[in-house]
């Protein structure tokens, strides 16, 4: 259908007379445009959207690859989608934590403004949950991992699917906890949902041997984890250490990439596209070492979720900086973000 309603515009593209129309027409990208902009706790805002009319919609707990224009450039970022998937109003939202150092966290927290227009990829990721969904589940999350958390938890009050929830959630300070009206609420109208919170600069961080205390009935409940790396490995051992790793489904929001044991020889990377050489030594990706030389390199997620940033290895060996494991897929493509060269490589991009 796309190929004829280019074809009655040959040679011009249909792009530039749909936008005149509505800036979410169009027949190469998928557009959505900014209503509204709430905060969420100190650090966080929620981003709410309206897609354009080829958004497929989304299963809670995927996530969507988000572009904004920042000085003329299109930066792109994954973010999990926090909005009930059945929306009455048809927006859908994303909920960035503000990162000081990053570049599109501060300008989505910030900057960005009702009746912006953002880019927006298909949706992907497999933390979801299953069918039928279980009588009894938990979900223990910290700090933005919530994310993914609140979109299963909106799904799951709008089919009326509340039957045994508990919801364990780590936060440095109440200030900063997101979603807050939003559990209070939830658990307010679900006798069968219970909210514990864990306030980590009060409290500490909460240790997988504490789950005996928290949620006595672990065992019997179907698990679904999200936050940052050190967390998840604390819980992930313990559940495999109990015999129970089969219940224990997760999303890992900080993964350590580079720079670690995982390191190797390194080597030159030829960007052909470019016709660049740089070095790239065994720590760092391929994406940083390019950037780092002043490549304009397109990259997303940046940890190897997302597929943004990907170029075909013409020659050489790589080297996954997330479990160090070489390979040398020849002629396939591969993520930039993720890799580093083991030894001198060409790569087309």
């Amino acid at each position: 259908m796309l190929r004829a309603v280019r074809s009655l515009f040959n040679p011009l593209r249909p792009d530039d007379y749909l936008s005149m129309i509505n800036p979410l027409w169009t027949t190469r990208e998928l557009r959505g445009k900014v209503e509204r902009v709430v905060p969420e706790g100190s650090e966080a805002v929620s981003v709410y959207i309206r897609p354009g009319f080829e958004w497929q919609g989304h299963t809670p707990g995927q996530y969507v690859r988000l572009g904004v224009l920042i000085d003329g450039r299109y930066h792109w970022r994954a973010y999990s989608l926090t909005s009930d998937p059945d929306p009455v109003d048809g927006l859908v939202s994303v909920s960035p934590k503000l990162v000081p150092s990053g570049t599109v966290s501060p300008y989505l927290v910030g900057t960005i403004r009702t009746g912006d227009i953002v880019r927006l990829s298909e949706v992907e990721g497999e933390f979801t949950l299953p069918s039928p969904v279980p009588d009894k589940m938990v979900f223990i999350s910290a700090g933005s991992g919530i994310t993914p958390i609140i979109s299963m938890l909106r799904a799951l009050d709008h089919h009326d699917q509340v039957r045994d929830v508990v919801v364990v959630h780590s936060v440095h300070n109440r200030e900063q906890l997101m979603f807050a009206d939003t559990l209070e609420e939830l658990e307010a109208k679900h006798d069968g949902l219970t909210v514990k919170l864990r306030i980590t600069s009060d409290e500490g961080r909460m240790k997988a041997s504490e789950l005996d205390e928290l949620v006595p009935d672990w065992r019997e409940r179907e698990s679904f984890c999200s936050g940052p790396g050190e967390h998840l490995d604390d819980l992930r051992s313990y559940w495999k250490d109990q015999g129970e790793s089969d219940r224990f489904h997760y999303e890992s929001f900080q993964p350590v990439i580079g720079g670690g044991d995982d390191a190797g020889e390194g080597g030159t990377v030829k960007f052909l596209n470019s016709k660049k050489d740089v070095e790239c030594d065994g720590a760092t990706t391929i994406l940083a070492a390019g950037e780092e030389a002043g490549l304009d390199l397109t990259f997303g997620c940046r940890i190897g979720i997302c597929h943004t940033c990907v170029g075909t290895l013409k020659k050489g060996r790589l080297r996954d900086l997330r479990n160090g494991d070489i390979s040398e897929p020849t002629g396939q493509a591969v993520r930039i973000c993720v890799n580093t060269a083991e030894g001198d490589i060409e790569i087309e991009l």
